[in-house]
């Protein structure tokens, strides 16, 4: 069906109805330079198609191309032609082969920028991933005139007030917020003809399904809805009979690993495991890594552990204050350090392109877990590597993920060929999509609305300062190869603001 729609949608590309020589439009855009790294079959085995193929607007296209989007990966290809005819969508596809663009595309090109009304909602389940998908959306339709806007607990409920008060189209967000906004009749869904869920098996766990059905309560009937996940458990067929309208299925999934990830363990005790650490990061070639934990009180430690050892380290988790998670993962994300240490908050979605290593210095309970986490590595068909640092109790578990994987994690050897993981020209690694820190951003939005509106600035909420976020090692693994240090350091801010980091005082919770 895809490929007749494409075909359909095809017929007349964009170039071949330009007037008058415009079939050069590509020559005035400012086209990031070509990703040359080696890419696997995860992105590669497409059918050949180009974006012009979905005969999508001039504008959009300047975009997708602008931000460095070359070729349609095989999800793009399967559900953008689907998407752009409104149909309801249930898509299964790997970690990092382009599902966000997947949908992001289709619902820029559905949206009316002359209209006020919000005409799409996209939910995911972390603040961090709602940020990263706000920039994909910002980016891909910056030459479109849609204002998109994102919302999440944690930040002020006033600001987001503030800004619905003026035309938004797109909202990205987590379920809790929204619900509220929606609640309150702030957030007006009755004009919101496409409902997007990203990680949806995450969405779709007990915590998320009741507020995610009274949310769909706010949209019209007739709207289009959009699944993505890389596993779907029994809730997500659930949800498709009881919400969805003979929805059209992606499986992507003939296999569950990515190709380009290849991934090793460590018998190690427990009491040795930093040592290991530290010969690790004396061995590799690390461009940027990614450590998970299993707790926060674990991540926060091993950072401390990390920085004695001379590495620079940033560290995330749930408990940390929402201002304090976006500057890390801005930073991080834009090559200011070097490792994150971090719980499971960032195993869902997040996509930096420099990371081509990551260490499970904590081994997962569960498949889904070490799947999602191993994810990210090896992002968009190129190659990485997966540690686990495992100990006696953790046997059983390798063995029955595998098993339920279909993946072989092979004992470290000696000497790991850097033809795996190691990039030649590091340098030649994309940026992100956007450098700019969309919650600053966002923030800035906020207070031009709140100009606007006539009310005092007082009235838009203190933040409070926290301890944490970071902790930088500078005497060695400084930024990441091929980029440079930018902005303030977290840990250095915090040391301006009279703060010292290395206390580590417990944060305050703010949920995840």
């Amino acid at each position: 069906m895809a490929d007749q729609l494409a075909n359909q949608l095809g017929a007349t590309k964009l170039s071949d109805s330009s007037p008058q020589g415009e079939a050069n439009w590509k020559d005035g855009l400012k086209i990031p330079s070509k990703d040359n790294r080696v890419q696997t079959e995860d992105v590669t085995a497409t059918k050949g198609l180009e974006f012009e193929d979905f005969f999508i607007k001039r504008e959009l296209m300047m975009g997708i191309f602008e931000a460095g989007f070359e070729k349609p990966s095989p999800i793009q290809e399967e559900t953008i032609p689907v998407a752009l005819t409104g149909r309801d969508i249930l898509a299964r596809a790997k970690n990092g082969t382009g599902k966000t663009a997947a949908f992001v595309i289709p619902t820029l090109e559905r949206v009316n920028p002359k209209s006020p009304k919000t005409q799409a909602l996209i939910l995911v389940p972390t603040r961090e991933l709602a940020l990263q998908t706000s920039q994909v959306c910002k980016s891909l339709g910056k030459h479109l005139g849609i204002n998109v806007m994102v919302s999440t607990g944690g930040t002020g409920l006033k600001d987001d007030i503030i800004r619905l008060s003026e035309a938004v189209h797109i909202i990205v967000g987590t379920p809790g917020r929204i619900l509220d906004l929606a609640g309150k009749g702030v957030a007006d869904l009755s004009a919101c003809h496409t409902f997007v869920m990203d990680e949806a098996d995450k969405l779709l766990s007990p915590e998320f399904t009741p507020v995610v059905e009274q949310l769909l309560g706010f949209h019209p009937k007739e709207r289009q809805v959009m699944l993505f996940s890389a596993t779907f458990p029994i809730v997500v067929k659930s949800f498709k009979d009881k919400h969805m309208t003979s929805p059209y299925e992606i499986n992507l999934m003939d296999e569950l690993t990515l190709r380009g990830i290849t991934q090793y363990y460590a018998f190690v005790e427990e009491k040795q495991k930093v040592h290991c650490l530290n010969t690790l990061f004396n061995k590799l070639q690390i461009n940027q890594s990614i450590i998970f934990c299993n707790s926060t009180n674990r991540v926060e430690l091993l950072a401390k552990k990390i920085t004695e050892l001379g590495y620079s380290c940033f560290y995330s988790h749930a408990r940390m204050l929402q201002h304090n998670r976006n500057r890390v993962f801005h930073d991080f994300r834009n090559g200011v350090c070097r490792n994150l240490v971090c719980s499971d908050l960032l195993t869902r979605g997040i996509d930096i392109q420099a990371v081509n290593v990551v260490i499970n210095f904590d081994f997962p309970k569960n498949a889904e877990t070490y799947l999602h986490r191993i994810g990210r590595s090896g992002r968009f068909g190129h190659l990485g590597l997966a540690i686990n640092l495992i100990n006696w109790d953790d046997r059983f578990n390798l063995y029955r993920i595998e098993q339920e994987l279909g993946t072989e994690i092979q004992p470290i050897p000696q000497v790991i060929e850097k033809k795996l993981y190691v990039y030649e020209t590091p340098e030649n690694i994309p940026r992100p999509i956007n450098t700019r820190n969309t919650a600053q951003e966002q923030e800035q939005e906020n207070a031009m609305a709140l100009a606007r509106s006539g009310q005092p600035q007082n009235s838009r909420g203190n933040y409070r300062s926290q301890r944490g976020g970071g902790f930088q090692g500078q005497r060695r693994g400084g930024p990441p190869q091929g980029q440079s240090s930018q902005g303030p350091n977290p840990n250095q801010q915090n040391r301006q603001n009279g703060h010292n980091p290395q206390r580590n005082a417990r944060p305050q919770p703010a949920g995840p």
